[in-house]
């Protein structure tokens, strides 16, 4: 019977971490051997699982993000269904900015919305540098994931997850999602000095925000840049990947793997390895073959176009059989698909996309 964690209200109390050093996940980002080819899903924690759906009904996405019980829940959900080699920390890119005070929602089939768009410098000073004291709770929920995840499996790796500098300053700045990011590149071109303090601004938040999930037991990390493949390299290069490297370099300090994950960032591959990655995701756009000549001595993670859960099974096992062989070529892989899991998305497709994964062959 699923729990009703709305109800419940208990402190977690600290759990010793086991060692997940050998767990596949970990090995395939380190480029070490691997007992199998390790597998998770963005997105894996969402709407795709009806335990997902009843936990959350009438809840708001961010209130579901801010209670600790709900999150541990929400995040142990997938590995419990799949057995998949790592949760993700089920967050939200926005959190840390709703979580110092920014005004803003996520609203249902459009996404977060800012009430008052950054404009000007003034705006960005506004905005206040995040503590650990503004997060207990995401504290509180990553230490009860590491006891629950230490014993299934043999012990689960957590990843800790945050939105890349590009992607958060792009809502900030068009009060909301965009296709065009007119405004963001406008700021970007034309004020750069409100850029670079926004742009501070953000990875100051973002390498804050990581430390805590890592510091509460998070065995790995994330950065989540949605909207980079809406730049071309020499931008990126010049106003947007020191502010993710200052956010990997401060992170790798903390002796975790890191993975750099864009979507439509085929051209972008290369320089978001620079950055500071240890695994650079690949989206489905780009073959993976080609990913890992671009991204050179680093692990990749990806790359099943997510659509093709819903062709027949046998088709969706024999692409996934072609990346896993294309992913040998590489110092690690990680199997993932090339983004999120789609919200109608079977979850016994899932299933039985990670057994295959997981029974393959690594000769």
């Amino acid at each position: 019977m699923l729990r009703d964690v709305r109800t419940r209200r208990r402190r977690w109390d600290p759990v010793p971490v086991n060692d997940l050093l050998d767990s596949a996940f970990l090995k395939a980002a380190r480029g070490e051997q691997v007992p199998h080819t390790p597998v998770w899903f963005m997105r894996q924690a969402g709407r795709s699982l009806p335990e997902y759906l009843r936990l959350r009904e009438g809840i708001a996405m961010l209130d579901a993000c801010l209670d600790p019980e709900m999150v541990v829940e929400i995040t142990m959900q997938p590995v419990r269904r799949y057995g998949v080699d790592a949760a993700i920390f089920f967050s939200d890119i926005v959190l840390p900015l709703k979580a110092v005070g920014v005004d803003l929602d996520i609203k249902p089939g459009i996404g977060p919305v800012v009430a008052k768009p950054v404009r000007t410098l003034d705006d960005v000073a506004a905005i206040p540098d995040l503590t650990p004291e503004h997060v207990p709770m995401i504290t509180e929920a990553v230490q009860g994931l590491v006891g629950e995840l230490a014993s299934v499996n043999g012990g689960t790796p957590l990843i800790g997850f945050a939105g890349a500098p590009f992607t958060v300053a792009s809502y900030l700045v068009e009060g909301g999602p965009s296709k065009e990011h007119a405004r963001t590149k406008a700021m970007m071109f034309g004020a750069p000095e409100v850029w670079d303090a926004l742009m501070r601004k953000i990875a100051g938040i973002a390498c804050a925000y990581l430390q805590v999930q890592v510091e509460a037991g998070a065995s790995a990390v994330q950065l989540f840049d949605s909207w980079a493949g809406a730049l071309t390299p020499a931008d990126y290069a010049a106003s947007v990947m020191p502010h993710s490297a200052r956010v990997l370099e401060q992170v790798g300090r903390l002796g975790v793997p890191r993975i750099h994950f864009g979507v439509g960032t085929t051209n972008l591959l290369g320089l978001m390895g620079e950055a500071g990655a240890d695994v650079v995701g690949i989206d489905w756009r780009t073959p993976l073959a080609d990913g890992i000549a671009r991204v050179g001595d680093r692990a990749v993670q990806g790359n099943l176009d997510p659509s093709l859960v819903f062709a027949p099974t046998e088709l969706m096992l024999e692409r996934a059989g072609e990346i896993i062989k294309a992913g040998r070529s590489a110092k690690g892989h990680i199997f993932n698909l090339g983004h999120g899991v789609i919200p109608s998305t079977d979850p016994d497709q899932l299933a039985r996309l990670t057994d295959f994964v997981h029974s393959y062959p690594l000769d």
